[in-house]
């Protein structure tokens, strides 16, 4: 397999200080639902290498918190006033926050290159981050997360209709055309 070299996104990413290209599709989603505001809680879960935390922390400013959560350590500095938690999601490490206005997660599975294994290891990961933000979200809060799109996507989008009052699928145009990411956004949690 080719390997990729930066396009636009990863050299426009560089250039305005983000450590990574997917800030671009948080910063589509928010920029169309309205998700982040001035003062919110918000729990990043996957939040290495640290794009979104630095885009969440500049939206939510000084008032806001933000906490981020990955297995890998986040290499470069936060403003504040986000943090970033070493930890695996699927334990849930200990936040200094107990309740979140916002969780969002760019998890994704190492890939193995095998269509069902991929989009069966991604709906894994919805569910973790949709049973966290279950535990951890206050009412009306809002959630996103990315999923592999595969056959069982319709039953990831019932699992999110059951617990928001409005679910949105987004494919944001700084996703690669050839990737089956999607993110599914849940407002206003029951």
């Amino acid at each position: 397999m080719r390997s990729r070299g930066p396009d636009s996104h990863s050299r426009r990413a560089r250039s305005e200080g983000y450590p990574a290209r997917s800030v671009y599709k948080l910063e589509e989603i928010d920029r169309r639902l309205r998700l982040l505001r001035p003062g919110q809680a918000v729990l990043d879960l996957g939040c290495a290498p640290g794009s979104w935390l630095i885009y969440i922390a500049g939206k939510v400013g000084p008032k806001g918190r933000v906490v981020g959560v990955d297995r890998e350590r986040v290499r470069v500095a936060l403003p504040p006033p986000a943090l970033a938690v070493e930890g695996d999601v699927a334990a849930m490490p200990e936040t200094p926050i107990a309740f979140f206005d916002v969780v969002v997660s760019d998890l994704a599975p190492h890939t193995t290159g095998d269509p069902f294994v991929d989009e069966q290891a991604s709906l894994a990961l919805f569910r973790a981050a949709l049973g966290i933000a279950r535990q951890r979200l206050r009412k009306g809060g809002s959630f996103v997360c990315k999923i592999f799109q595969g056959g069982d996507f319709g039953e990831a989008r019932r699992e999110l209709a059951a617990t928001f009052e409005e679910t949105k699928t987004m494919k944001p145009r700084a996703s690669r055309a050839e990737s089956v990411e999607i993110y599914l956004v849940g407002l206003r949690r029951r």
